[in-house]
């Protein structure tokens, strides 16, 4: 078997696949109950502990703790330990519980279950109430079942006092949260157990029976919360009831902020007509990032330049500053006909290596803005790197598809690497395909410079064959997958889109049936070549419907009925102004991004590139960008 010497060895990639293929081989055979032969190998542990796991229910206590004892310290042991947990807390074993716990534990059902451990053995010392408050107070959100015995328990024993109950109940309804309201609320003295109960009610639905409320901090922290919740959903009508509310209760500043700020968000959201005049009611107090820059982009919308320049000039400063508020403030005062004010302020934005920024360099003329930093380790420091067994367990388990457990052991290597190991760590997890530790783990302006980490290419030739096939730029495609996936093929969403372009099932089917392609089912997304096939073609479906691939880029995220929508409100804004006024944020981001990735692609793939303005327009043959770092 494979030891952890041999990686330094040449042929190091086709020992490393071996080795790999032998470990999810053992894997698989520990789930099916069948024996191993895995010796040496330093995820050896891992394949031990899925064996014990099948039968965990029947598992003695003795080799649980053998293992445990074994491996104390390591991720493996965590993993084990709480599948373990709960296999004694189906037998009811109390103390073994107590046994096998570890103050590590950071999750919170597992911590009430230890609560409940001592509670059962008697172990229900002033400690044990302060840990069960400390519990009770920590979120005002829904807590897991397993805290229901020790909160229980805590009840009986007089520890939840009105004062506690009141807390939780505060926290709750800072969160919406009328439930906990009312589960909070159970064990008060009958008369504030009804005002509770009705401030609850209020946060379901504003009720009449506020106004004569106390007048006191907390009816006005139900009451402005419970209107901002409702004005979310209902902005026009929750403007409309507020003064009622506010003067009865005597609302401050800040908790009429409160609810103008729902109100104005939701509003301004969709672009409702009373967007404008709902921002400007909403306190200076009350505003926050995201509301100055509605109020910018809602003017934008209306092609109110000078409005725009205004809400942009409201900004803090970190905020403004950004390359993209710089950008913005520049093509307003363009707009507004000041061109000399706005030349100093593209200056700015083009030294940012971002879609604004290369918008502004686009504007100058100018090469665009990148420094990139060349990793500099030599192959000594890297073998060190790579040959660390948490390294080496985490890099088995991605291979073997166990991405949360390869998570576990990659966390506790970083825990005791330096930065310059740290990195090292991201490209030895680039040479086994786990490419999105660039993403994660890559930090400080500085490392963002690390572009040969941050923006991997891997099925480069099936990239360019496809996008040669469809007459789409390479470039794009490669930052769709950056940005979709990180170039992991096994990615799934939330909402079932898979494989590297996160394509949906239905619309694989679909396209593989237009280009006459035998379809293979859902799963076959998983398939690199696959997925890029359809990807890219899907890609040029939406480029021909749409006319510009800024706007199939929001179609391919947001799909065609919000794109149309967006269309039909802004028909003929410029490309720039158009994106940011997208209404989704999750879109407007997307696209900004996508076509800020394709630049770095096409400097990765060719050293120069595509001018961003030509290439969210489509427009081909132009010529392309120098990228220059401007400290040199």
């Amino acid at each position: 078997m494979l030891l952890a010497a041999t990686l330094c060895l040449p042929g190091m990639a086709l020992a490393q696949a071996d080795a790999h293929a032998q470990f999810r081989v053992a894997m698989e055979a520990a789930e099916r109950g069948q024996p191993t032969q895995l010796q040496g190998h330093p995820a050896q542990a891992w394949v031990e502990f899925v064996a014990l796991r099948r039968n965990i229910d029947a598992l003695p206590a003795s080799q649980a703790q053998a293992f445990l004892t074994r491996h104390d310290g390591k991720p493996v042991a965590d993993v084990f330990r709480e599948s373990w947990l709960r296999a004694l807390q189906k037998r009811q074993d109390w103390a073994g519980i107590r046994a096998a716990w570890s103050p590590s534990i950071r999750s919170v059902a597992l911590r009430c279950l230890e609560l409940e451990a001592r509670q059962r053995t008697g172990a229900t010392d002033a400690q044990w109430t302060r840990d069960v408050q400390a519990i009770w107070r920590s979120s005002g959100n829904s807590l897991p079942n397993d805290c229901d015995a020790p909160f229980a328990a805590l009840a009986e024993r007089g520890g939840l006092t009105p004062e506690l109950r009141w807390e939780r109940l505060e926290l709750a309804a800072a969160e919406w949260q009328p439930a906990v309201m009312r589960a909070a609320a159970r064990g008060l003295p009958s008369d504030q157990q009804a005002l509770a109960n009705d401030y609850a009610a209020f946060m379901d639905a504003p009720h009449e029976r506020a106004l004569s409320w106390p007048k006191t901090a907390r009816s006005r922290l139900v009451a402005s919360h419970g209107l901002a919740k409702f004005a979310k959903d209902n902005p026009l009508d929750g403007e409309a009831r507020l003064p009622r509310f506010a003067d009865a209760l005597g609302f401050n500043e800040e908790e009429r902020g409160r609810v103008l700020h729902q109100a104005a968000l939701w509003t301004v959201a969709s672009y409702l007509p009373d967007s404008a005049r709902l921002l400007n009611r909403v306190p200076d107090v009350s505003y926050d990032e995201r509301l100055h820059e509605w109020r910018a982009r809602e003017a934008i919308a209306r092609s109110d330049w000078r409005a725009a320049l205004a809400a942009i000039r409201r900004m803090g400063a970190t905020q403004r500053n950004s390359s993209r508020w710089t950008w913005f403030e520049a093509r307003m005062l363009e707009l507004t006909g000041d061109k000399a004010a706005a030349q100093p302020l593209f200056e700015r934005a083009a030294r940012q290596p971002d879609f604004h920024g290369f918008l502004a360099a686009d504007r100058l003329g100018q090469p665009y803005a990148l420094c990139p930093w060349m990793p500099d380790w030599n192959a000594t420091q890297k073998a060190t790197v790579a040959n660390d067994p948490a390294i080496q367990r985490a890099m088995a388990l991605y291979s073997a598809d166990r991405p949360g457990w390869a998570q576990r052991e990659w966390d506790e290597a970083l825990s005791r690497f330096d930065d310059a190991q740290r990195r090292i760590a991201v490209e030895v997890a680039q040479d086994h395909q786990w490419f999105d530790r660039a993403v994660f783990n890559l930090r400080g302006p500085d490392e963002l410079r690390l572009y040969t980490l941050r923006f991997p290419i891997h099925h480069a030739d099936i990239i360019q064959r496809e996008a040669k096939k469809n007459g789409i730029d390479p470039a794009w495609v490669a930052a769709e997958i950056r940005a979709e996936s990180t170039f992991n093929p096994r990615a799934r969403s939330p909402a079932d889109a898979r494989g590297l372009m996160q394509v949906m099932p239905n619309t694989g089917a679909a396209v593989a049936r237009r280009l006459g392609l035998p379809w293979g089912g859902p799963n076959s997304l998983y398939d690199p070549e696959t997925s890029i096939i359809l990807g890219t073609a899907y890609l040029r479906e939406k480029e021909d419907m749409y006319g510009h691939p800024y706007i199939a880029i929001a179609a391919y995220n947001a799909g065609p009925t919000p794109t149309s929508r967006w269309l039909s409100q802004r028909p003929a804004m410029d490309p720039d102004l158009w994106i940011e006024t997208i209404s989704y944020r999750e879109t407007r981001e997307y696209v900004a991004r996508i076509l800020a990735f394709s630049v770095l692609y096409d400097w990765r793939m060719f050293g120069e590139a595509v001018p961003v303005t030509d290439r969210m327009r489509g427009i081909e043959g132009s010529s392309r960008k120098r990228f220059v770092c401007p400290a040199a």
